[in-house]
C-alpha cells in the first residue's frame, strides 16, 4: 500500500468511502460535486483506478455498476501520514510534532479531558495500577 503517495483528489475519494463503507463511481461523484457530469465521472473513475493500483481500494465487479471499498482505514492512513511527516520534519520523533500541534490549537475542555483519558488509558501510572490491584 502506498499511503505516502495519495494525492488530494484520491484522498477526497477515500474520505467518501470511509464515510459510506462502499460506493459506486456515481455515488462518489455525487458526494464530491454538486452536479454529476461525464467529465467528473471520468475523473472519479481514473482516481479510483489509481487507488486500486496503489492497493488502497478494492473493486467489486459482480454488478454492472462496480462498487469500491477502502482497504485502508482512516486511522491507518493518518498513522502512516503522521509518521512520514515526523520522519521528514522531526527525525522520526512524534513528540515534537504532537506537542507543536497541541500548543498551536486551543483545545476545548472536553478535548483536553479526552486527551488526558487517552494518555491515562495508554500509559496508566504505577499508582493507578497499585490502587486497582489492591
Amino acid at each position: 500500500m502506498k499511503l505516502d503517495q495519495i494525492t488530494d483528489g484520491e484522498l477526497s475519494i477515500l474520505q467518501v468511502l470511509w464515510e459510506r463503507g462502499e460506493a459506486t463511481s456515481r455515488d462518489i461523484t455525487a458526494a464530491l460535486y454538486e452536479e454529476v457530469t461525464d467529465p467528473k465521472m471520468a475523473t472519479v473513475q481514473k482516481l479510483t483506478e489509481r487507488l486500486e493500483g496503489k492497493g488502497c481500494v478494492e473493486r467489486d465487479r459482480s454488478e454492472r455498476a462496480h462498487r469500491f471499498r477502502p482497504l485502508v482505514s482512516h486511522e491507518q492512513f493518518l498513522r502512516s501520514r503522521l509518521q512520514a511527516l515526523a520522519d521528514r520534519l522531526c527525525d522520526g520523533a512524534l513528540v515534537p510534532l504532537v506537542t507543536t500541534l497541541l500548543r498551536s490549537k486551543g483545545l476545548s475542555r472536553s478535548e483536553r479531558e479526552g486527551l488526558r483519558k487517552l494518555v491515562s488509558d495508554l500509559w496508566p501510572s504505577k499508582e493507578a495500577g497499585n490502587r486497582t490491584s489492591g
